[in-house]
């Protein structure tokens, strides 16, 4: 068996979701638009900077909804209103490529789990490695976040995290591949057999360039 992983962000789709869902935040009137999109921007350029406090942006992206009962309801509208639209059939075919090959195949995201599952569910990917996040008591997210953060380095060791619940190795696998757009993926890149720069940002795209790596666009 094989084992391809794909990011998600920039990756499968042509833009950072977790931002898009604070965008969506702010048009429908759960923020102050003004204020909430000065600071999500500026974690965006933190993130694409490879500088992103993920603990304090966690907190941030979650605080417009995370205690609100219609939650899950405004979610399934912004998978409707913005991600279904934007789903490329070029990316949607190159997952089902891997998974009519019998690879295993998940998607590892630095964005939280509440965005990105309908996401992955929309791609048809069963296994979703996000952020975790935090609960109190009455089941209700904190603004926390839950083990390590699949953030960077947390990429390896969620997908290691995985891999063992499913009674699975790294060695076990005659190839693994894994797409991303950003340098902040390097660890997960560097570890994996065949590394694919996929719609990848100047600088990932000279590092794929010196080291021989493929370099795949998805999007125009």
């Amino acid at each position: 068996m094989n084992l391809t992983l794909f990011d998600l962000d920039g990756t499968l789709i042509p833009f950072d979701s977790d931002h898009a869902f604070g965008e969506f935040m702010a048009r429908v009137g759960w923020v102050d638009a003004a204020a909430f999109r000065a600071r999500n921007d500026a974690f965006y350029a933190d993130y694409l900077a490879g500088t992103l406090d993920l603990a304090a942006y966690l907190e941030f992206a979650t605080s417009p909804w995370r205690s609100r009962p219609d939650a899950v309801s405004m979610r399934a509208r912004f998978v409707a209103e913005v991600v279904q639209p934007q789903l490329h059939p070029r990316a949607l075919a190159l997952v089902r490529e891997h998974q009519a090959a019998g690879d295993l195949v998940a998607i590892v995201t630095a964005t939280n789990e509440f965005v990105t599952a309908p996401i992955a569910a929309a791609f048809g990917v069963e296994h979703l490695i996000a952020v975790k996040l935090a609960h109190d008591a009455s089941g209700r997210p904190t603004g926390g976040m839950q083990g390590v953060a699949s953030f960077r380095e947390g990429k390896v060791t969620r997908v290691h995290e995985w891999l063992g619940e499913l009674g699975q190795r790294w060695e076990a696998f005659e190839r693994i591949t894994f797409y991303s757009d950003s340098t902040n993926d390097l660890p997960l890149l560097e570890r994996v057999h065949q590394p694919v720069a996929t719609n990848p940002g100047a600088a990932l795209e000279q590092i794929a360039r010196e080291r021989g790596w493929r370099i795949l666009k998805l999007f125009k």
